[in-house]
């Protein structure tokens, strides 16, 4: 079967005036299901037979069709798209397609606004069968059933910031959560994706995430970054143990805590000399 909403490598099965058909020999041998590749998304050599790699939708007559375009966002992924127009059933997305991508008023979150950015979720909706999209992200997120452990690295996506902390999904599945005050990068925002790492799964299956890893782990990545500022800058830094944490912050991104425990590790392995005025680096390699 050719799924709507992501990538397919289908067999090119003939040529027509509209296009090439394609589709799945082995497992569909009378064509029910061949999808058409418009004649503009036609390579220029191609060969009867070969296999091609295309993205399934639904047109503007919700029929399958194939494209060789590249959307923003595939079938059960987030993504940050912009409002291109609003009508009387809801808001219509720029997906990368030439037909937008639709978000039922009961499907936002909140209003939305023409030209504005949204976190979203693209789903195929069971009734209608087409693919529609959602900011109503929580509904698609499971902490019942966790699937990371305590220390483990993961990917995160900023759904939401609030004034105790930042709101991330976890590997596309969990909801999360990382402390403003453990973040220094005051220019993350929604949407963003980054690699981070589990601090913390409560009682109650919330989770709490850090970018950095915790405890020794720690270490060695932050120093190797303090290494790199120094190597930059000709191998000084205004910076030791009694500078204030905005400094720090402002130069490497981490706390100062972290940065103590850093340059302790490279200072007990002699690659760098503290001295008042900041530390300077001794061992190039």
């Amino acid at each position: 079967m050719i799924a709507i909403g992501k990538y397919n490598t289908l067999t090119i099965l003939r040529d027509t005036k509209v296009g090439l058909f394609l589709g799945n020999p082995e497992e569909d041998p009378e064509g029910k299901h061949d999808i058409l590749l418009p004649n503009k998304y036609v390579p220029n050599i191609f060969e009867i037979g070969e296999e091609i790699t295309v993205f399934a939708y639904l047109d503007h007559e919700q029929r399958p069709v194939a494209t060789t375009l590249e959307p923003y966002i595939l079938l059960n992924e987030f993504a940050l798209l912009r409002v291109n127009y609003i009508n009387q059933v809801g808001a219509f997305m720029d997906w990368g397609m030439e037909k937008d991508i639709l978000v039922p008023f009961k499907e936002q979150a909140r209003p939305m606004e023409k030209g504005k950015r949204y976190l979203v979720y693209l789903y195929l909706d069971e009734k209608t069968e087409r693919l529609v999209a959602s900011s109503k992200l929580n509904q698609f997120l499971n902490n019942d059933t966790i699937t990371v452990e305590k220390g483990e690295e993961v990917d995160l996506i900023v759904s939401h910031i609030t004034d105790l902390g930042i709101n991330v999904i976890i590997n596309e599945q969990h909801k999360g959560l990382l402390y403003k005050d453990e973040v220094y990068d005051d220019a993350i925002r929604t949407g963003d994706r980054m690699r981070g790492f589990i601090k913390n799964i409560r009682p109650d299956n919330k989770i709490d995430v850090s970018l950095q890893m915790q405890g020794y782990q720690n270490v060695e990545p932050n120093a190797q970054k303090i290494v790199d500022e120094l190597r930059a800058n000709r191998g000084y830094l205004r910076l030791n143990d009694n500078s204030h944490p905005e400094d720090i912050k402002t130069v490497l991104k981490m706390s100062k805590k972290t940065f103590k425990k850093a340059i302790g590790a490279l200072y007990k392995d002699h690659i760098i000399e503290i001295k008042e005025d900041g530390i300077y680096l001794i061992q190039k390699d």
